[in-house]
């Protein structure tokens, strides 16, 4: 039997220090311990799927919490079924003892371990959901007040439409333009389409 551990986080400016602190305290050698820096709305990760290759069965695989599996319901559920029921690998969940598939085998012990499972399944998607939620409400909300989102837009200088004249009359080669308006090609004859349409 070989110990593994799962650790992941959304994004790679947050910190995985808690779920390393707990990995390290239970002696999971470092080379076992497998970590994403994903969002957790699906299985598609580089590490979840490297650790997977290397299960056996009796394996036993820890994880914090069971947001850090994952945070969409039916994935855990099935993720959860396939490991342990299909691939004969143990998961212990370090912040919920009751969800340790190495106790309670028994009757009684599967269907409360699946109760809870399912209990946390739940409010890993619900959470997620909530914060998909709540940053769309930001991003309406800084839309309403002008806030733009993405690049800033560069603004034409001052002698754009002088520029323009030399450059149609031929005066004015299309790289000295670009060059002396600061822009890039495509931007220009953005630029160029859009003061037509206000004239």
């Amino acid at each position: 039997m070989k110990i593994y551990g799962y650790v992941r986080v959304s994004s790679t400016d947050q910190n995985e220090d808690r779920q390393m602190i707990a990995m390290n305290a239970l002696k999971i050698p470092p080379a076992r311990i497998f970590m994403d820096k994903i969002s957790g709305k699906d299985f598609e990760r580089p590490a979840y799927k490297a650790l997977t290759k290397k299960l056996s069965p009796g394996d036993l695989i820890y994880i914090k919490s069971i947001d850090r599996l994952g945070r969409n319901y039916d994935d855990i559920q099935n993720q959860w079924r396939v490991l342990t029921k299909e691939r004969g690998v143990d998961i212990a969940v370090i912040d919920m003892p009751l969800l340790d598939t190495r106790n309670g085998k028994d009757l009684m012990g599967t269907f409360l371990s699946d109760i809870v499972l399912q209990i946390l399944s739940f409010v890993a998607q619900n959470e997620r959901e909530t914060i998909r939620k709540r940053q769309a409400e930001g991003i309406a909300a800084a839309q309403t007040r002008g806030v733009r989102f993405g690049r800033p837009i560069k603004k034409p200088p001052d002698n754009f439409e002088t520029l323009v004249k030399q450059w149609e009359r031929g005066k004015l080669p299309i790289q000295i333009l670009l060059m002396r308006m600061g822009l890039k090609e495509a931007t220009f004859y953005r630029r160029l389409r859009e003061s037509r349409l206000v004239r």
